[in-house]
């Protein structure tokens, strides 16, 4: 084959590489939207990655997906957010609430002040075009979501909140868990998206320490071994409220297939649902 001829996948690399140092964005990476995480994973989530992202009840999980599925969207990358708790009209209230700093109750009554409504227009109209495809988490669990995204095609980015709304029935335990954060390793390789999957870890009030450690994640150690980023979500004064800051929050780096480990300081504003990242807050 003649050299100019080459494309080999090694070549192709190379020419990624180039182009990245060049200041191309890199092709396979989904920043996450929070500047100090993409910078401890070395620019963003990347495409065939699955990102299980953990946390207590009450710490903020769904609110986390949720703004990395908004800031992720309107960084122009095709973008799926999956509830398994919500409806689609809830969720989009959320976003309402996240980007336009307003509290939920006052949307549902419309008891918003003159500042807080201009706000939540303003963030109505910058949504309207740039908002991810919000859908309910199908019948079918992982199978079902793998046929839609294979229906929509170039998407990057999926969200899934939570872990639970996948298990087969009621009845389901850790065996199922593990099953359904294979499948979507599978799924997250096979479409070439990143997905970041929210689970619950509800056993964390038992000790002293409670920032989540990788064993905390259990499903028979799935997450622990298939998942390429392990997040985990602690908020001391969620703990005692005479320690911590209120909103300060650890978002804690557990696991990084292709880098190192850390955290990064989030301020999470509990009326709006709404988490900034402390080192570069938002304007």
């Amino acid at each position: 084959m003649p050299r100019g001829a080459d494309i080999s996948p090694l070549s192709l690399l190379m020419g990624r590489v180039d182009a990245v140092a060049d200041g191309a964005p890199s092709a396979d990476t989904v920043p996450s939207g929070f500047s100090s995480l993409d910078k401890l994973l070395g620019g963003g989530f990347r495409r065939g990655d699955l990102v299980v992202l953990g946390g207590d009840v009450g710490s903020g999980k769904s609110a986390l997906g949720l703004a990395v599925a908004l800031r992720v969207a309107q960084l122009g990358r095709s973008t799926l957010f999956y509830s398994g708790e919500m409806m689609v009209e809830r969720v989009l209230e959320r976003a309402l609430a996240i980007e336009g700093r307003a509290r939920i109750d006052d949307l549902r009554r419309g008891t918003l002040d003159e500042t807080t409504r201009s706000g939540v227009g303003a963030a109505a109209i910058r949504l309207r075009d740039v908002l991810p495809m919000i859908e309910r988490v199908p019948i079918g669990g992982v199978g079902a979501i793998a046929d839609e995204v294979r229906a929509i095609r170039g998407v990057e980015l999926i969200v899934i909140d939570g872990l639970e709304a996948l298990l087969p029935g009621a009845r389901t335990g850790v065996e199922e868990e593990g099953v359904a954060v294979r499948a979507l390793k599978q799924l997250a390789l096979d479409a070439k998206v990143a997905i970041v999957l929210t689970a619950p870890l509800p056993h964390l009030g038992q000790r002293d320490d409670r920032r989540p450690l990788l064993d905390d994640f259990g499903a028979l150690g799935a997450v622990k071994e298939r998942a390429d980023v392990v997040l985990a979500l602690f908020r001391e004064r969620m703990y005692d409220s005479a320690r911590g800051i209120e909103g300060a929050t650890e978002l804690l780096v557990r696991k990084n297939r292709n880098g190192g480990t850390g955290y990064v300081d989030l301020y999470f504003y509990a009326q709006w649902m709404r988490f900034e990242d402390m080192l570069d807050p938002d304007r």
